[in-house]
């Protein structure tokens, strides 16, 4: 209760105090956009990153205590998308482009890396207890070199960016 209380508070503040200062300054043109409801509303995010093939889907699979539908396992480069893996009553798949249009959810802040990127993105809403705590993000995995740019029309960098600074865990 009193952990409501002290997030509740620190969102009117920014609210109140610092957002108004960032838009009045067009923080969002050099730096982030404003905050929304969202970010402070949800789950801690963890991150998921490293080489392809290491076992990171395998791991959050383990974690939730069963898979989903879509979901690639393999010793090649399976993973080819971001994942977002949320909790939900019943196992459903969210598209990227909608996924980034949801005010209830903390990726409006997607959007600006393109169609590329969100045709790249999924979210995903299972039913697993730890997922009631916590959001783990899946990711494609770093390739090495000039790899890491072929096949992939979208800023990696900047994205994996994004995630990893507005993830609790990386």
């Amino acid at each position: 209760e009193e952990q409501k209380y002290i997030f509740g508070t620190l969102k009117r503040l920014y609210q109140k105090k610092v957002r108004p200062l960032e838009i009045a300054s067009g923080y969002q043109h050099f730096y982030t956009p404003p905050l929304n409801d969202a970010d402070f509303d949800s789950r801690p995010m963890v991150l998921l990153l490293g080489q392809y093939s290491v076992g990171k889907t395998s791991f959050i699979q383990s974690l939730c205590e069963r898979g989903w539908r879509g979901q690639r396992i393999g010793p090649e480069p399976t993973t080819d998308r971001f994942t977002a893996i949320m909790h939900g009553e019943d196992e459903r798949m969210i598209p990227g482009h909608a996924l980034a249009m949801q005010t209830d959810k903390p990726f409006q802040g997607l959007s600006p890396f393109g169609n590329n990127f969100l045709t790249k993105l999924e979210g995903i809403e299972l039913s697993s207890d730890i997922l009631k705590n916590i959001t783990i993000v899946d990711t494609p995995g770093v390739l090495s070199g000039e790899k890491q740019r072929m096949g992939r029309d979208y800023d990696f960098p900047q994205v994996i960016s994004w995630f990893a600074e507005r993830s609790d865990m990386v």
